[in-house]
């Protein structure tokens, strides 16, 4: 088994209020491969873009890392000092977020924003990196890269200036891109082509993915594995297809069974009853268990922890024999 590039290990983040801490993330591990997207889903709240943001080292106070450890390809980097970590996240780690405007600075023309984080992280002259940057333009499909490279971002539609911020995150040639809602703000027919850069990432460069999105349609065309998120912890991760076409957990069940299909079946969406709780107001035991059908008694008491099943692995009593037969 080869080391892989992410590895999150029991990850905790608070945000410390006056009346006291909320634990937004709790207990959350996962791995990422070379060349592996993986898919990290779940309802507005759930801890998904809080996940990414902990990884690259961007959480502001009053929040912070309360606990776990996250390592990039066998070092840790979780408690190094800022100076440090803004190193590695330019060079080894790249971020596109769900606005592009947010990522690019309107006073300046692309090709010297991205020509600056080259020179930042490499040793090319002015001339090599501006090529670069050029290459760079063809290879996100920015038409005549040597011209639009002179361009502001104002002068790009959104689709375009995605793009500019994809070629942004992989100039350094980072070995782990964290893309937090890159196709949200984005029509249909441009999605497909970002989704499609997105995994040809993983193909010819190695990168591996941490894909944040709520579109189970985008976690479909483009993951290997998704991790499904409620509450601030993985209620189930498993490889892609497995999950989509059989989901074990109850909130994932749900999920699955919410999406539309093209088979003009008359059947009823499923609907989950209630909403996500808020921080402040976390039941005890799994987080979920106002809200599922299949809670019982146990489910009220005992938080359950992720149980390996197949390929795939779900933190929920319902599959866990030993808590069966104790609840009986």
């Amino acid at each position: 088994m080869t080391e892989p590039v992410l590895s999150v290990r029991d990850l905790q983040v608070e945000f410390a209020l006056r009346r006291g801490a909320l634990r937004a993330i709790d207990g959350v591990s996962f791995d990422i491969a070379k060349g592996e997207v993986l898919g990290v889903v779940g309802e507005s709240g759930a801890g998904k873009s809080v996940t990414g943001l902990a990884v690259i080292g961007l959480i502001d106070p009053p929040g912070r890392i309360a606990g776990g450890e996250i390592y990039l390809s066998g070092l840790r980097i979780d408690h190094l000092p800022p100076e440090d970590l803004r190193r590695i996240r330019g060079k080894r780690i790249g971020m596109i977020f769900q606005d592009p405007l947010t990522s690019l600075n309107p006073l300046y023309r692309i090709g010297d924003q991205i020509v600056e984080t080259i020179r930042t992280h490499t040793n090319l002259s002015e001339q090599a990196a501006r090529k670069r940057a050029i290459d760079l333009l063809a290879e996100v499909g920015i038409p005549a890269p040597d011209k639009r490279i002179d361009g502001y971002p104002h002068e790009f539609s959104g689709g375009m200036r995605q793009r500019v911020v994809i070629a942004l995150a992989i100039c350094a040639e980072p070995e782990l891109i964290i893309a937090d809602e890159p196709t949200t703000a984005l029509d249909v027919s441009v999605q497909a082509q970002i989704i499609s850069l997105i995994k040809r990432l993983g193909r010819d460069h190695g990168t591996a993915v941490m894909l944040v999105t709520h579109d189970m349609g985008v976690i479909a065309e483009t993951s290997d594995r998704v991790a499904v998120m409620y509450s601030g912890r993985i209620a189930e991760i498993g490889p892609v297809q497995d999950v989509i076409q059989n989901p074990m957990h109850p909130y994932a069940k749900g999920l699955m069974g919410a999406i539309p299909t093209l088979a003009g079946e008359d059947k009823r969406l499923v609907q989950i009853p209630g909403s996500m709780p808020r921080l402040s107001a976390i039941p005890q035991g799994c987080s979920f268990n106002p809200r599922c059908a299949f809670a019982f008694d146990w489910c009220r008491i005992e938080r359950p922890e992720p149980i390996r099943h197949g390929t795939q692995a779900v933190a929920c009593h319902l599959y866990d024999a030993s808590v069966k037969e104790t609840a009986a």
